[in-house]
């Protein structure tokens, strides 16, 4: 193999690993995020009834329950304010899909089906483990 392929396919390789790293504390710091927002909402009185419930049209972060109202929480977490911050992130295609995976959600789990349903969003500006700026928004669309 001529040097510059060694150099190529060695820089491919090196570089294929710093991605998964990346992918891999992102995917950390998210899992992070939303055990952050379970306890927060924990403590003011919801209850956590399904954590990442995921299915063909979306994922469900948090479905909790408050009272008689189902409450389907989207966890944003970003770590610089750059573009908005979390609570900017949750756009219509994201709302879309939310509202999608919580029709499936409701087909499989009849029980709740006769609940008034609330999308909240929960945000969280900074890293999870340091210190980071809090928003919850009820009813957030």
């Amino acid at each position: 193999m001529p040097a510059f392929q060694r150099l190529t396919a060695t820089w491919q390789i090196a570089h294929a690993g710093a991605v998964k790293t990346k992918t891999l504390e992102r995917a950390q710091r998210g899992r992070a995020a939303e055990a952050l927002a379970a306890r927060f909402l924990a403590a003011r009185g919801l209850q956590v009834l399904a954590l990442n419930f995921r299915c063909r049209g979306g994922e469900l972060d948090l479905v909790c329950r408050e009272g008689k109202l189902l409450v389907i929480v989207e966890v944003r977490q970003r770590s610089q304010a750059a573009f908005g911050g979390a609570l900017a992130s949750i756009d219509a295609g994201k709302q879309r899909r939310l509202r999608r995976a919580t029709a499936y959600f409701l087909l499989l789990h009849p029980r709740w089906h006769g609940h008034r349903v609330r999308f909240d969003a929960f945000a969280i500006d900074g890293l999870p483990d340091r210190d980071p700026k809090i928003s919850w928004v009820r009813a957030a669309f």
